[in-house]
């Protein structure tokens, strides 16, 4: 079975993203841009390569988490989306929206039990960390 092998980002709304960014920065020393700011860890479980996880902030009205009405999404790294993507259809798990393949690497969502949408990613292969 193909798996989940880390955390790509946290994602939630908030009613103002760039009074929020502030807060952050200012008491917590989180700096970040409009999209959100990245964390760089060293993978220390024998992988090839660092990675990185991704924080940010979308408007309350944004329309990236539908069909799911909580205020966050999670991303996962995953090591192979297709062949988690085709796992899940068979296990009677429906996919939202069509997988993508950008420069960023691709992309594939699906809804948890409670509602909440689940973003699973796998990085290009060829891409270091930021």
């Amino acid at each position: 079975m193909k798996k989940v092998i880390g955390l790509g980002g946290v994602f939630y709304k908030v009613k103002d993203p760039e009074a929020t960014r502030n807060w952050y920065a200012k008491h917590l020393g989180i700096k970040s841009e409009s999209w959100g700011t990245v964390f760089q860890w060293k993978d220390a479980f024998g992988g090839s390569h660092d990675g990185y996880s991704v924080w940010s902030q979308f408007k309350k009205d944004s329309t990236y988490f539908n069909p799911s009405d909580s205020s966050f999404m999670i991303n996962f790294i995953v090591d192979d989306l297709f062949a988690l993507l085709d796992e899940l259809k068979i296990s009677g798990i429906e996919c939202i929206g069509e997988p993508t393949n950008d420069e960023f690497g691709k992309f594939g969502w699906i809804m948890d039990p409670d509602g909440i949408k689940i973003e699973l990613w796998e990085p290009p292969a060829n891409k270091e960390s930021e």
